[in-house]
Order: structure tokens, then sequence, then C-alpha cells
């Protein structure tokens, strides 16, 4: 299929590429390989400077490439036909230009602008239409559709080099037949929303373009990071001097240092000696817990078997009792227990372990006790509803992901330690290259020997830059208009007789979990068949929103619940209006199923 090229003005309509290679077949023979276009800069460029007869002074001859912008065009080229360069008279012209010709480029620096330029043209108006709640949130299209190609969008990979222009329909498209996570009725993830201050961030971490591992390379970054996990474990109630972390890439991994380091504590001899010279050890976690504990307990070579899932009460919440139960039966069985994975807002549900009685047993056993508050975390900095964490401050690790209920960019995780050193002790490996002993700084900033990466991505910058943009309050804010959010669309969905709540109390959390009842099935009696109808439903009216770009939300099933709703809050953007309209397009989607 062939690709199209958008027009240099970037308010046109792109011209596709046949009608440019139509316009190039109008050139001379002589001309069409070799296209002159004016040199707007004037200054010389050597050999492939060329003296023109022409009205224009200074002319570029590359065969095929232009290393400036058309300004005007010949008598002489014109008379020739040349529509091709007609077309672009006035107008900055990257149809010609290859990545080659930006900086370093010596002559690319207007260039160079001229493109970025149009980059952020490009985003900032997707940014516009991501904010307009009767803008479509994607444009879907399945798998097989992408790889074939559409309307010119080719994912393929060649062996020469494509134009700029080429580039920047290029980054059109992927925006356009990509989700706008930052849309209003966007519900499907934790994390969801477009932070403008926190976009910025990112722009700006990618332009230095630097790594995590040393204060040598990254010397403002490696200090932030230093303040922001000062500043989190403050929040969760850990003296600062005596508390460490790290930023990772993503909770998962997170949770993953924090298994880590939990058996690094107790069986240091892990690091050199490997598994063999441990006891079978086993943790603990809800039946409710995120599936990365599985994930952390094979990576680590603990194996998913001795993961051992303990019962939760209706609402979602582990059961101290059966937690004493199930670590009384392991050491029984000859297992060792080393950790306990407490949950502070559950995927599904948005559930809250009760960490204070899950800290009493860990202590009566000596385990070590992580939370898992990836998505929880946040409510930290809410005075009204900091309460669902209390016993946090207990924990001997903490997952906190700012890119969930925060609003922070993708990606943005950090995993806590109440215990100074412990990071480094467990992960250091003191490459020499890289963490000298005897460097003119202080080599405390020198964090990447407490990470099993070398190389980290800077995740901190757009966290410290919305953190100074909205202060704590700022956070707080909105946090707590979500929770508002959640219980007005609780009550709305208690009050409609097509709609039956999971759990008929309050939610604690952003989680309201619902099902849809279609007409056929409202005032059937609550059966296998009509479960198995039941099931099908949420599935439908997804797809049918997906189809039509209206809204997004989760389902799942959950052990004998079939498929619901999951509606989470996270949306800066979302209003109330938002949730009225998406109960409507439920209803409307799935009246007749």
């Amino acid at each position: 299929m062939p690709r199209h090229k958008a027009c240099c003005n970037t308010h046109a309509e792109p011209p596709r590429r046949r009608q440019h290679t139509a316009m190039c077949q109008s050139l001379p023979r002589g001309l069409r390989e070799r296209v002159t276009m004016e040199v707007v800069s004037q200054r010389p460029l050597g050999a492939s400077q060329e003296k023109s007869t022409g009205k224009s002074s200074e002319w570029l001859r590359l065969d095929g490439w232009c290393c400036s912008l058309v300004r005007s065009v010949p008598d002489s080229l014109a008379a020739h036909g040349c529509e091709f360069l007609r077309l672009f008279r006035n107008r900055p012209c990257c149809l010609f230009l290859f990545s080659l010709d930006l900086l370093p480029s010596k002559e690319g620096e207007d260039l160079t602008k001229c493109f970025l330029l149009r980059v952020v043209n490009i985003l900032l108006h997707y940014i516009e239409k991501t904010f307009d709640d009767k803008s479509k949130i994607l444009d879907f299209h399945h798998p097989h559709q992408l790889l074939e190609g559409l309307d010119g969008f080719d994912l393929e990979l060649s062996d020469h080099p494509e134009s700029l222009e080429q580039l920047l329909v290029d980054c059109t498209d992927t925006l356009k037949y990509g989700v706008k996570t930052g849309h209003p009725r966007y519900f499907n993830q934790l994390s969801s929303g477009l932070d403008v201050i926190g976009l910025a961030g990112e722009w700006l971490t990618a332009t230095a373009n630097t790594n995590m591992f040393t204060y040598e390379i990254a010397p403002v970054f490696t200090v932030m990071e230093t303040v922001l996990l000062k500043k989190m474990c403050g929040i969760i109630g850990w003296r600062e001097t005596e508390a460490d972390g790290i930023f990772s890439p993503g909770g998962s991994i997170s949770n993953l240092y924090g298994i880590l380091v939990a058996r690094y504590k107790q069986y240091p001899e892990i690091k050199a000696r490997g598994m063999a010279v441990l006891p079978c050890i086993v943790l603990f976690v809800s039946e409710q817990g995120h599936y990365s504990i599985k994930k952390a307990a094979a990576t680590l070579g603990i194996g998913t078997d001795n993961v051992i899932e303990v019962k939760c009460d209706e609402r979602g919440k582990m059961i101290p009792a059966e937690l004493e139960k199930n670590i009384l039966q392991a050491k029984r069985k000859g297992q060792t227990p080393f950790c306990v994975v407490a949950t502070a807002g559950s995927t599904v549900f948005g559930a809250f372990d009760p960490l204070h009685d899950i800290a009493d047993i860990c202590e009566t056993h000596k385990l070590w006790m992580h939370v898992d508050a990836a998505w929880g975390g946040g409510l930290l900095l809410s005075r009204k509803h900091s309460c669902r964490l209390s016993g946090i401050e207990r924990a001997d690790s903490v997952t906190w992901n700012p890119h969930k209920l925060m609003g922070v960019p993708l990606q943005c995780s950090a995993l806590l330690t109440r215990e100074k050193g412990l990071l480094g002790a467990c992960n250091q490996m003191q490459a020499e290259y890289l963490f000298q002993p005897d460097k003119v700084y202080n080599i405390n900033f020198d964090t990447g020997d407490k990470t099993i990466q070398c190389g980290r991505h800077v995740d901190v910058f757009k966290l410290w830059l919305m953190w100074k943009a909205k202060g704590t309050y700022g956070f707080e804010v909105q946090i707590d208009r979500y929770m508002e959010l959640a219980k007005y669309f609780y009550k709305v969905l208690k009050k409609k007789d097509n709609f039956k709540l999971v759990f008929d109390a309050e939610p604690e959390f952003t989680n309201v979990c619902f099902w849809y009842f279609p007409p056929r099935l409202k005032h059937i009696p609550k059966s296998f068949e009509r479960d198995q109808e039941l099931q099908k439903i949420a599935p439908k009216i997804k797809a049918q929103m997906i189809v039509e770009g209206t809204a997004m939300l989760s389902y799942q099933p959950c052990g004998d619940k079939v498929n619901f709703f999951r509606m989470v809050f996270s949306n800066p953007a979302t209003r109330q209006t938002d949730v009225d309209y998406l109960i409507d397009e439920i209803q409307r989607l799935g009246k007749d199923l």
C-alpha cells in the first residue's frame, strides 16, 4: 500500500506519496533525481554548493537530499512544469530532508528547530483532542490491520532512510491509532490521565537523556531522587535518616525488590551461594494480591508453589486469623516462612488489608512485612483518607507507584525500605569502571549499585516537578475528588434496578465494581443459567465501546463472580458529567443484549 507524505503546511491535508511521485515525474530527466532548491541560510556548503542561473542566488544540488527550506521556485524550473516545487513555495519542506540533516549536522540548527516545532505541533493537537470529551478515545483496528498497513501507515522497517516528512506523518498516525489515556472517559487502568506538568517533565528527561547510576552523569537527578525518597519515607512514618529506597521500572519490579531484600535480610549467604544453601522458604500474600508476587517468586528461584495465598473476607481483605493458620501449617510441613506481602489497595476491589494485625503476626513470627501500596500509596497524601493505610509505618518495605493515583506519567514507581543500606548490601557488585571509591564528590550519591539494573531511566524529575507545581496539598485535593466521584458513582448505581453492585457497602477506595443487567435478565432469579448469560454482557458492551471509541473501562471475573465491570477513578480530567455519560452509554449498548 502506498504511504503518504504530509504537506509542509501543518494545517493542510497530507497529500499522498503517489501525488508527489507524479509531480516528480514532471521534472525534466536531468533534474528528476537532482532537485535544485534555495539555500536559506546562504552559508557555504562545500562541494555540494553550486551557482544557479535562475533568479535565486545560491542553490544546493544533492541527489534527492535537500538540506534547506524551499522559499521560492525559479522560473527556469517552473517553466518545465515543476508543480512539485510550486506546491511547497514559501512553506518549510521536509520532503527531501533526512535525519542526517538534523543536528549535529553542521548546518542543521534551523532545520532541527523547524522539525521539532512541527513535532510539538502534532503533540499539541493530540493533547487538545485528548481533553475534548466529544473526541473518540481511540480509532480501533485489529492487530492484523496494523500489521498490514492502514491508509499508508506502514510498520515495516526499511533498509533505506525515510524522509523527515514521512516521520512526521508516522508520528501523527501513531497517535491517531493509539488510545487517548488522558481522555475524560478513559477508566480502563489504574494509571490514567495526562498531567501537563508531568508531560513537560518527561520531555525534559528525554532531552537530558542520562542514566541514574552515578552522580557523575546525573548530578541533579540523583539528588532529586534522594529528596523524593526522603519525602515519601517521611509520609509513610519512617525516620528519614534511617530509611532508604530506589525508583524502579514499575510496581512489579518494586515488589520484586521487596521480596529480594526480605530474603537477603534473613539469608545474606544467598547472594554468593544461591538457593541451594537455603531451606524451603515460603512467603504469604492475600488471594487478592497482585500477580507480580508470584512472578517475583518465579524470577528469584523461590517458586510459585512456595507463594501461599491467604483467604480474604467478602470485601477482599486478608483475614489475619487465616494468615496465622497458614504460617503455622507451613512450619509443621517443614517449610520456612520469611515474608508476608500485605496489599494496600488491591487491583480489582481496591481492598486494604488490616496492616496492624498483619504487622503483629509478622513481629510474632519474625517475618519481613512488605506492603504492596502500588495503587493505594497515594492515599497517604489525603488527611481524610490516609487512615486506610494505618499500620504501614510498621512495614519493612513498601511499594508505591506515583504513576497511579498521583497521576504522574508512566512510569514512576518506588521501593522504600525502613532499613538504610540493605538495598546496597543486597545488590552491589562494585563495578570498578563505574563506582570508583576515590571520586571528587560524595559517592553516597552513586546509587546505581543499590539496583539490579545498570542502566536506569530518570523517572524522578516529572514527579519532582509535579510536586513543585501542586504541593502535597494539591495532590490531596486531587485524590479527595477521586474518592468523591467514586462515592457519587456508587450512589447513582445503587438507585438503578438494572445495575447491581458487587459490594453493597460504600467503596473504600476509587474502585467500584458492578454488573449491568439487560432487560431480558433483570427479573430472572440467580441461577447457573442466568450467570452464564450475564458472563457475556460486560465483554460485549466493552467491545462495542472500543469499536465506537466512546469510553473504556475494564471487566473481569473473580472467584465465583462472573464478569463484572470495574470502574476506577484516577483521571484528573473526569467529571460527574462523564460518570453520567458512562452509565447512559452502558445502558444504550446493553439494552438489547
